[in-house]
């Protein structure tokens, strides 16, 4: 079972981190904020706007998309 700390926090840099906070956006190390938000960041990460600096690989989308499918579990 994928969890948010062991599996998908990692996949979020650090730069991700700061620039989402720059905006005014959520946490994206945040169990809360990313599981508020899956959604929207799900749609981002496949249609490649984020993270800003270029698309995730397709296994950490999948990963990703799994982990709100099994529950997001912290």
């Amino acid at each position: 079972m994928i969890s948010f700390d062991t599996d998908i926090k990692p996949l979020f840099r650090q730069k991700d981190v700061v620039a989402m906070k720059k905006y005014g956006a959520f946490d994206l190390h945040s169990f809360e904020d990313v599981k508020t938000n899956s959604n929207e960041i799900l749609k981002r990460l496949q249609d490649g706007t984020m993270p800003c600096d270029g698309a995730w690989q397709k296994d950490n989308i999948d990963k990703f998309n799994t982990w709100i499918q099994e529950g997001m579990n912290p």
